[in-house]
């Protein structure tokens, strides 16, 4: 039996449109096919697992990515696949013990089920994972989807980071948490997300005002959910509009 390198798999598939990859289970399942597993003993004594894709050349930049309610699936793997073939360390930790859920009453029971202070032991210990790891340069952003995108921001408030990057998640944080940000923070709203919506936002921009951080928010003509290519409210325009706006920012933070 012939093995092919893992390097050779994410190579393989860096060729193809983002959304193709994500769209099509099995091209997700190849890239996610691609990562590394990794794991680590936090504090607490509890083991946590994530996914890392490595990029070509080394040391490089790295990005911690945050999955969305239904947990560390293929398509968040092969999104970290993505960002290792534009030349980051990409790991994609997992907040749900090796649970994906495939209906929304699991996702939300999942979600449901994250203790706080383990999630964010954990999410602290993987940047300082990240920033130690001898194929990073130790810069390292966050980025996070949905219940992701809100521990995103959690995250680098916990242990600052240089970049953060929040896809329709929870903003609503005091002028006095934000103000322990490091970085930057980049994101991305929908105008007809009921939940994540412009109040939020409003307040969100006007606390990282008064804590001096700075602050680029978009907002698309889509629903909450809009970059993933497997829901209903997938939109694909705003989705590779904001995956540009995204990488640019990275780049031009963490390189």
């Amino acid at each position: 039996m012939t093995v092919v390198p893992r390097r050779s798999v994410l190579t393989g598939l860096a060729g193809l449109p983002l959304a193709a990859v994500l769209a099509d289970p099995r091209l997700a399942a190849a890239a996610a096919e691609g990562l590394e597993e990794v794991t680590m003993t936090i504090p607490s004594g509890k083991t946590v697992r994530a996914a890392l894709a490595v990029p070509a050349a080394t040391p490089a930049p790295a990005v911690m990515l945050i999955h969305e309610w239904w947990g560390l699936n293929d398509q968040i793997k092969a999104v970290a696949a993505e960002f290792a073939n534009q030349g980051f360390l990409g790991l994609a930790v997992d907040l749900y013990d090796g649970k994906v859920a495939t209906t929304p009453d699991d996702a939300q029971a999942y979600m449901n089920g994250v203790d706080p202070a383990i999630a964010t032991e954990a999410l602290v210990g993987w940047i300082g994972w990240l920033k130690a790891d001898s194929r990073s340069t130790g810069k390292v952003g966050t980025v996070g989807w949905c219940f992701g995108g809100g521990w995103s921001l959690n995250a680098s408030i916990a242990a600052p980071v240089d970049a953060t990057v929040v896809y329709y998640g929870r903003v609503d944080r005091s002028a006095e948490d934000l103000a322990k940000l490091q970085g930057p923070v980049l994101g991305h709203f929908a105008e007809q997300d009921q939940w994540i919506n412009h109040d939020m936002v409003a307040g969100f921009e006007k606390n990282m005002q008064l804590a001096g951080k700075a602050l680029e928010v978009h907002w698309y003509d889509a629903n909450h959910a809009f970059a993933n290519p497997t829901g209903d409210n997938y939109r694909k325009p705003e989705a590779e509009l904001a995956w540009t706006r995204t990488v640019e920012f990275l780049k031009k933070t963490l390189t």
